[in-house]
């Protein structure tokens, strides 16, 4: 009796799920943004160490399989040509890159650590692990939390992703490798997105009867549209950096290098591009200025007086 019921449950969760992802898909509106109570509370700011390098020793990475836990994310301040450039590169080799406990408080510090930094202006997010960005969450240490803790750490997840969404400097996402699930949610939480062709990503939730839960429901529709978003997310597809590309879902593809750091370099290049722009903050205070030298001149007046009488307005440089 059991056995036969068996399918329909399945049924059952099965459409359960498909209602809740496609409900979670719901849009926001055009100018959405998640709202601040989801993000992480502010810490004291910690000090990272600056490495000095030029751009060789730059892009040169150290692997392990056996990383202390302080050095599962390694924030970079470039120099030289390239300074105003952070990375943060995540080194959970044996644990291919997952989201643990101590890599998701590792990375809030940093984010927060950076929106405070006026000279940031630009953030690369990458892996210091050949074939891996982020597999998203460890479920080896998920399996053995309490059903209770589930909740709260996932929020934690979701929380420190959209701290990274909310810089106030570019962020690119360099994938040179496998980006599942949390990872490609990290991924589109940056504003630029750069892949190597050999590089796989997807929502797969859905493969463990759960759903995307740091942001995918809501920034892959914005990314590549509601209906092929929905599509992935369903059937919990995988795509290359060549379909990712044709898709929407990055900017660049790359053949990989022997390095196995195309996607990085090419980031590298488009945050050297970046550099000599304006930052928003100073931007902002520009154009705040400029517009007050407009309001005691004579024309802004006839300008609105032109308006109100429906004429053109006759305007005379004063």
């Amino acid at each position: 009796m059991a056995a036969a019921a068996a399918p329909g449950a399945l049924g059952t969760l099965q459409a359960s799920r498909a209602r809740l992802v496609a409900a979670c898909c719901a849009p926001l509106g055009p100018g959405w943004r998640l709202h601040r109570s989801l993000t992480v509370p502010r810490v004291s700011p910690v000090m990272w160490a600056r490495t000095p390098a030029a751009e060789g020793a730059a892009l040169r990475r150290g692997y392990s399989s056996e990383v202390k836990t302080e050095d599962e994310l390694r924030v970079r301040y470039l120099e030289e040509e390239n300074r105003g450039i952070v990375v943060l590169g995540i080194n959970r080799a044996y644990a291919k890159n997952s989201f643990s406990k101590n890599l998701v408080k590792m990375l809030s510090k940093a984010v927060d650590a950076l929106k405070s930094d006026k000279k940031v202006r630009t953030v690369i997010v990458r892996s210091e692990v050949p074939g891996i960005f982020c597999a998203g969450a460890d479920l080896k240490e998920r399996v053995k939390m309490h059903s209770s803790e589930v909740g709260p750490f996932v929020s934690k997840i979701r929380a420190v992703i959209n701290e990274i969404a909310n810089l106030p400097v570019p962020t690119i996402a360099a994938l040179d490798g496998l980006a599942l699930g949390g990872g490609l949610e990290l991924a589109l939480a940056c504003d630029i997105r750069v892949a190597a062709a050999s590089a796989k990503m997807g929502l797969v939730e859905t493969k463990l009867a759960i759903i995307p839960g740091g942001g995918g429901t809501q920034r892959l529709p914005r990314a590549i549209g509601m209906s092929l978003a929905k599509e992935l997310i369903f059937s919990a597809r995988v795509l290359d950096g060549q379909e990712a590309k044709a898709v929407g879902l990055v900017s660049h593809v790359l053949e990989q290098n022997q390095e196995g750091d195309a996607a990085y370099r090419k980031a590298l290049d488009l945050a050297r591009e970046f550099l000599p722009q304006v930052d928003l903050v100073t931007g902002l205070a520009i154009e705040e200025a400029c517009y007050a030298q407009t309001i005691p001149t004579k024309d802004r007046l006839e300008g609105l007086l032109a308006f109100k009488e429906k004429r053109s307005p006759r305007f005379k440089g004063e």
